[in-house]
């Protein structure tokens, strides 16, 4: 039996970026442990990394639209610091404005229907013709329908800011526990640690963070949680065919794709609540077709993988994100928002865990709301 002060369950975006942001806030590495029996991996290795607060936006989830646009103001200071943490570290972020695109006239009308849409809650949005967003990428397509340009929309790559946290976590003394939790303990109404393992070792702490995405639901809380699955690619390429994020509307179905850092270019992602556990043939086949046919230099990459990803989705989209109990921070449920909206997750869960008032509104997140 091992007690600290934060005992933080899931080691994915969300449980990494809230134990930097304690430690960010002087609290003790050595009293923070992270338990995952597999750390930086689930929906955080298949997740696009885009940090889109504008684009992201879908109609009837305003009460989204104002965390992403926080949790995006964040992201700068965030990367600056884990950065510096270790020097020469590099986490994928690029600042390159995002062209969102449409394939023909009825997608150029959903188009400006969204464009009018972000104008209304005061989203910065600007329309191209084709001509000036070729100038600046002549990959694109020359026979879409339409272009809007976003400049506050960016990305980071999920895969390499998440070995960075797990690298500056573990260098700090941060306590990795490789082994599952298996449920929580309770005194009371107080939650005091949790079960790990088959042995149920007991890993008491002063607070305690559910932040393990899907895995929540075993941990008898009452949270909505499902899985919905997602289908994205991972190409390679010499030269890169386009210099930025690329999000498209073709027959009205949503396609990225994502020029990185490391050279490779993610395309994704499908959106299926099915039976499948492995990459969709209907998908990869839709999925390559469409960015192709936005930019046709795609086909002259390599196909590196094909991954599948089970990302925790809640009646309305909206996160867990509050108190669950005495002692507990719920932080689940980001459903397609989990890396943009980290930065802000970790702040609130901070915020909690250290039992200071938070300046974010997170009424609508409630853990209880679906009880």
């Amino acid at each position: 039996m091992t007690t600290y002060e934060h005992v933080i369950v899931g080691a994915g975006i969300i449980g990494l970026t809230t134990a930097f942001e304690l430690v960010r806030r002087d609290v003790d590495p050595q009293r923070i442990a992270l338990v995952d029996p597999a750390p930086a991996s689930g929906a955080t290795n298949v997740a696009g990394g885009m940090l889109a607060p504008a684009a992201e936006v879908q109609y009837r989830q305003e009460p989204l639209y104002p965390l992403m646009l926080q949790s995006a103001e964040l992201y700068p200071s965030l990367v600056k610091d884990l950065v510096a943490a270790i020097p020469g570290t590099d986490v994928g972020y690029r600042t390159e404005s995002t062209f969102v695109v449409a394939a023909d006239r009825a997608d150029a009308t959903h188009l400006r229907e969204l464009t009018e849409h972000q104008h209304t809650h005061g989203m910065d949005v600007d329309r191209l013709t084709l001509r000036q967003a070729r100038s600046q990428e002549p990959g694109l397509s020359p026979q879409l329908a339409g272009v809007v340009e976003i400049p506050g929309d960016h990305q980071v790559n999920p895969r390499m800011f998440a070995a960075a946290l797990l690298r500056v976590l573990e260098y700090r003394g941060v306590t990795l526990i490789r082994e599952e939790a298996t449920a929580l303990l309770w005194e009371g109404s107080a939650c005091v640690g949790v079960e790990v393992g088959v042995e149920k070792r007991k890993v008491l702490g002063a607070t305690t963070y559910v932040c393990n995405g899907l895995g929540a639901r075993a941990l008898g809380l009452p949270l909505n949680l499902r899985p919905v699955r997602g289908d994205m690619l991972r190409l390679g390429a010499a030269n890169a065919p386009v210099g930025r994020v690329i999000r498209a509307f073709v027959e009205d179905r949503p396609v990225y794709i994502i020029p990185r850092t490391d050279g490779t270019i993610a395309v994704g992602a499908t959106s299926r609540e099915d039976a499948r556990e492995r990459p969709a043939v209907d998908g990869v086949y839709t999925l390559l077709r469409d960015a192709i046919r936005i930019v046709p230099g795609l086909e002259d990459c390599e196909l590196i993988e094909a991954l599948v990803g089970n990302r925790p989705g809640t009646p309305d989209d909206l996160p867990y994100l509050g108190l669950g109990g005495e002692n507990l921070v719920v932080s689940t449920g980001y459903f397609r928002h989990g890396i943009l909206l980290a930065a802000l997750g970790a702040r609130v869960g901070a915020d909690l865990g250290l039992r200071r008032t938070t300046a974010v509104d997170i009424a609508a997140c409630d853990p209880a709301r679906h009880e």
